[in-house]
């Protein structure tokens, strides 16, 4: 092998799973490049709603030295309808559920399906108070037993919902 030249990356066969990760004006270009980082690693989609809270062109996620961003699948949405009307035309039947601190019903309590989409908000302020209404039945949260901390770092819960999902599959 030349000096300098890459080893060669072996494909792994697809899961018997496909996850959707849908970010809701997203703020803070860490927790994106990790989340991206785990669409990768799970071959899952990455949904980005605008406007988003940072830059990634080519030139920024480069200079954050993102090197494996190429490999995200990646779609921009203008608006949560947009990704909704993407979504029902691209995986017709699946469903989609909301990730909020501010939801009742745990995720945990659910039998996840192999295809699907989960739904995270802004680091700041989470999902619309009014999006979460107008799904009230697919909104769920993730257990936190202290009142010590306002929320999980929006990374962790993206990892601690997917891997909960491939849990059930694998």
């Amino acid at each position: 092998m030349a000096p300098n030249t890459p080893p060669a990356v072996e494909e792994l066969p697809r899961p018997p799973f496909h996850y959707h990760l849908v970010l809701v004006e997203p703020e803070i270009p860490p927790n994106t490049g990790n989340i991206g980082r785990l669409c990768v690693a799970i071959q899952g989609t990455l949904h980005l709603v605008h406007p988003l809270g940072f830059d990634i062109s080519d030139k920024a996620v480069r200079r954050a030295g993102l090197d494996y961003w190429k490999f995200v699948d990646l779609i921009e949405h203008q608006s949560f309808e947009a990704f909704l009307q993407w979504f029902e035309e691209h995986e017709p039947g699946a469903p989609y559920f909301l990730l909020s601190k501010k939801a009742q019903k745990s995720i945990y309590s659910l039998k996840l399906p192999a295809r699907a989409a989960f739904v995270f908000g802004k680091e700041t302020l989470g999902l619309p108070e009014a999006l979460l209404e107008k799904h009230a039945e697919r909104s769920f949260t993730i257990p936190m037993f202290s009142s010590r901390i306002r929320s999980l770092n929006l990374s962790n819960a993206v990892s601690l919902t997917v891997y909960e999902a491939i849990r059930q599959h694998l």
